[in-house]
């Protein structure tokens, strides 16, 4: 019988084009599947088959159990006191193999082997074809709809491969019939309980970005790189460019003669709006290009939020925000930032308010006039912090000033956050402080409102913080800030102490 399992395994896999390995591991688990079936009880065996003559082995294994009651599968376990008779080293957990006898190739035998070797092959076969399939994952492929159901299309991408466009992973208000050709993006391959699923997608940003780079060479041999995209799949997107090569006009190349580059993606989309943004190392110019079509007046830029205010003409709001605010959403998801467009008035207003509100600040801590304090705040100065420990470098484009008023200024600047620190101290407020990004100001102002533990601050919401003259985004870093130091203490401090043994 052993010469016929080798050329059973060689046939199989001449004729399925698969590997060799593959048809006797089918073949030894349809071996070991037939020896079961001659037992009266449910054992578990291994069958190996030797690679060049084609004889075979059976083995039957239990598992070692540490246990010194009785055993939940005495048929598949054995306990670790009587393993150890026969094999001292072994532990829990292990497997013990004996050799029995090998079934021989009877009718039923031969009936069951080819019902598991047959499930083997056709599972061995979408496994290869999984795997050619791997390589193209991010890539457009050209295929063909073979079905259509409620969950979304199957189409047909060749060598006997299919994938799953999934409906919400079709543009709106497509339609496909069985045999329409549709070029589609394969995103990944999902393990699922009846195998591997190719998935596809027409709405990823991914599938906009791929198809600019079959549609401009300049893209594909690398002179023009795609800097971000951004996409309401079927209705608009934005897509930003940059050129490595300066005589290169990255927007003109992507654009096309009389438009007809963009014009082919976009006729691809089902006629979605492409707009093409000039990528600038500059962030206020690359803000200003993606917010267009409307005009950007003003832009304030806060790092520490990683935040854009956009100001506009109060006239051209409605067009900087868009339909739906789809122009503002789509320049955020391009330029990675979080941006809010106000009209021009409106951001007037709050500027003045917030300059106003320091200028006191400064005037009531730091013994100077208001005309000096708004110089200070026009200087970008905002906190007692920056006054007294920023380099007296800084001050040098302030007009007026020499280097004694500068370091008058400093030293009274940090007398003030002393007395504000004894002010804490005395409100038995001073913890606050141990909160990143709470400085003397803030937390004086906690105080005033009641705020004066970390617990406390804690349990705040970040509606309750607001008002102190922080944004949303600052109150809540604050207030998780104070978490970590009270509520997650002890799981910060097992996290820090596992690291360190990992480290170890």
């Amino acid at each position: 019988m052993g010469k016929e399992i080798i050329a059973i395994a060689e046939a199989l896999s001449n004729e399925r084009a698969i590997p060799k390995e593959k048809i006797f591991e089918a073949l030894e688990v349809a071996l070991a599947s037939a020896t079961k079936k001659k037992y009266s009880v449910d054992i578990d065996c291994r069958v190996e088959i030797d690679r060049k003559e084609g004889s075979y082995t059976t083995y039957r294994r239990w598992v070692v159990v540490d246990t010194d009651g009785p055993l939940d599968n005495p048929v598949q376990e054995i306990s670790l006191a009587a393993a150890r008779e026969e094999y001292p080293e072994i532990s829990a957990g292990d497997i013990v193999e004996d050799e029995i006898p090998s079934v021989s190739f009877d009718r039923i035998t031969i009936q069951t082997a080819k019902q598991v070797l047959s499930q083997r092959v056709r599972n061995a076969e979408r496994e290869q074809l999984i795997e050619d399939q791997r390589g193209r994952l991010g890539h457009v492929v050209n295929a063909t709809v073979k079905r259509v159901n409620r969950e979304g299309l199957i189409i047909d991408l060749g060598n006997g491969a299919e994938g799953l466009l999934r409906r919400d992973n079709m543009i709106p208000r497509e339609n496909y019939s069985r045999g329409d050709r549709i070029r589609v993006l394969l995103t990944e391959i999902r393990e699922e309980n009846k195998g591997p699923q190719i998935m596809c997608s027409r709405t990823a940003p991914e599938f906009l970005a791929e198809l600019f780079r079959i549609e401009v060479p300049e893209i594909g041999e690398g002179v023009i790189e795609i800097m971000g995209v951004a996409r309401d799949a079927g209705s608009r997107a934005k897509i930003a460019v940059r050129s490595k090569d300066k005589r290169i006009d990255p927007r003109g190349a992507c654009i096309g003669m009389r438009g007809a580059r963009v014009m082919a993606v976009s006729n691809e989309l089902a006629g979605e709006r492409i707009d093409i943004v000039l990528w600038d190392e500059n962030l206020a110019q690359y803000v200003t290009n993606a917010m267009e079509p409307a005009e950007v007046s003003r832009i304030v830029i806060n790092d520490e939020n990683h935040s854009i205010d956009v100001a506009v003409a109060d006239e051209n709001l409605a067009l900087a925000i868009g339909r739906n605010g789809q122009n503002v959403r789509l320049a955020s998801q391009v330029l990675n930032w979080s941006l809010q467009v106000k009209a021009e008035t409106e951001m007037d207003q709050e500027l003045a308010a917030e300059s106003a509100q320091i200028v006191k600040f400064f005037t009531e801590n730091l013994d100077i006039d208001e005309d000096f304090a708004r110089v200070l705040s026009d200087a970008g100065f905002q906190t007692l912090e920056e006054v007294a420990y920023v380099p007296a470098e800084e001050f040098s484009d302030i007009e007026g000033l020499d280097d004694e008023l500068v370091k008058a200024l400093q030293e009274n600047a940090r007398a003030a956050i002393a007395a504000n620190e004894e002010k804490l101290k005395a409100e038995g407020a001073d913890e606050l402080m141990k909160v990143e990004g709470v400085d003397t100001e803030l937390a004086l102002a906690m105080a005033k409102k009641g705020i004066k533990t970390l617990e406390e601050l804690a349990e705040q919401a970040i509606d309750d913080l607001t008002d102190l003259n922080i944004d949303a985004q600052r109150a809540g870093d604050i207030i998780m800030g104070a978490r970590n130091l009270t509520w997650f203490k002890e799981e910060n401090a097992q996290g820090d102490s596992s690291a360190s043994d990992a480290e170890q």
